[in-house]
């Protein structure tokens, strides 16, 4: 097609990627990572650091993130930076959209380009957008179906992308633990990243004897989780998604971790819920993080709902109710536990103070609570990580009990 002049009268570089939003927009760009198109949900990520950890989240399944922060990729990849421990798994994220072209790496652990990074994983990149306008558009309007393409030769089928992206039916409804569950049972013993040392080289970040037995359930756990809880005495034994009750508890667990994952936690919770209710019966404790966190209240009883453009980022103020202080945090989330609708034996015990939205429970009859933020971060602060030590101390006070 014929590309209008720039202001020195040469003609502008046509496109090599778009992004084609449900409502017919067209937003063109210059494609980065792997050719193709893929279909998902926009959401932007305020994050400023942490990009890899962020793209390899699995709770990112079936989304297109938007990188507000407008240098992405400068600081190149590695191979410790990587959140997804089921390495064969569909990536989640979809795509990604830059404000910038991705520059050279400039670190001292950066091993490869982002873009080739990208290519390796199948994931479609677009630079040279507006992204903050972008941005704006999803915080007036919500978060867009869209479908991202990247054709290097800068052809498209127009009209095949916008009816793609309008009749894709969105996140609600939608299942996507499968795509990113372990196949089978495995045990955990790497500990959190040491300056210098990783994670587990040559003998280092081992965990070194464990008091506590716990068993984690994976919706699409991130590494750090396992990480923490192995730092905090935990001997972790990872399950599939649709491990029973049964199963669950007959490997004698002094505790019970629900992970964090992608997709509508009402359609996961189909299997997950009952499952959740029998180990709350059973008296152990338990800790959930997100997705954990949105099904634990759905299983007391709560209702969730959609969130009009989410909460992405590492930089999410949050007031513990329980000791009035404030954590700023890691947020990846769509979906939220509607704290209106908790049974009188759940306590709110965290909001949001960018919009009041529950962040938080616990049960007063049992050893159970949850968090809807990432307290393990990567990326993000480490304010929560007193979380893993409260899992502890409930875990002590069974055994003592």
């Amino acid at each position: 097609m014929t590309r209008k002049q720039d202001e020195t009268g040469w003609p502008e570089p046509a496109p090599t990627a778009l992004l084609v939003l449900a409502d017919g927009t067209v937003l063109e760009g210059f494609g980065l990572g792997a050719a193709g198109h893929a279909v998902g949900e926009v959401c932007f990520n305020t994050a400023m650091t942490g990009y890899q950890e962020i793209l390899t989240d699995p709770s990112y399944a079936g989304q297109i993130i938007t990188f507000t922060f407008p240098h992405i990729g400068n600081v190149g990849t590695n191979d410790e930076d990587i959140e997804t421990v089921n390495l064969a798994a569909t990536p989640g994220v979809r795509g990604i959209v830059l404000h910038s072209a991705i520059t050279d790496p400039s670190n001292w652990r950066a091993s490869r380009h982002l873009d080739g990074w990208l290519k390796a994983r199948g994931v479609i990149g677009l630079a040279g957008l507006d992204t903050r306008a972008l941005t704006a558009l999803i915080r007036e309007q919500g978060m867009p179906n869209a479908v991202i393409a990247h054709a290097p030769d800068g052809k498209f089928d127009l009209e095949a992308l916008k009816k793609e992206a309008r009749e894709w039916p969105g996140l609600v409804g939608m299942d996507l633990v499968p795509l990113v569950t372990t196949a089978q049972r495995y045990s955990w013993d790497e500990t959190a990243w040491q300056w210098g040392k990783g994670f587990g080289r040559q003998g280092f970040a081992r965990q070194d004897g464990a008091k506590f037995n716990v068993v984690a359930i994976d919706y699409g756990i991130k590494r750090n989780i396992l990480r923490l809880l192995a730092g905090a005495g935990c001997k972790v034994t990872v399950v599939p998604a649709k491990t029973s009750a049964e199963d669950i508890l007959a490997l004698k667990p002094d505790g019970v971790f629900l992970s964090n994952g992608p997709g509508d936690p009402a359609a996961t919770g189909e299997y997950a819920v009952p499952v959740i209710k029998k180990l709350i019966d059973s008296g152990t404790p338990t800790f959930g993080i997100c997705l954990g966190h949105q099904m634990l209240g759905i299983a007391v009883g709560a209702k969730t709902v959609k969130m009009h453009q989410g909460h992405h980022g590492a930089n999410h103020p949050v007031k513990d109710l329980t000791t009035g202080k404030v954590e700023i945090t890691s947020m990846n989330h769509g979906f939220a536990v509607d704290g209106k609708t908790l049974p009188k034996d759940a306590e709110e015990t965290h909001v949001s103070l960018f919009d009041g939205s529950n962040c938080g429970l616990r049960l007063k009859s049992k050893p159970v609570f949850s968090v809807q933020y990432h307290p393990e971060a990567s990326p993000g602060p480490r304010d929560s990580r007193y979380l893993f030590e409260r899992f502890v101390g409930m875990m002590e006070k069974r055994k003592r009990g």
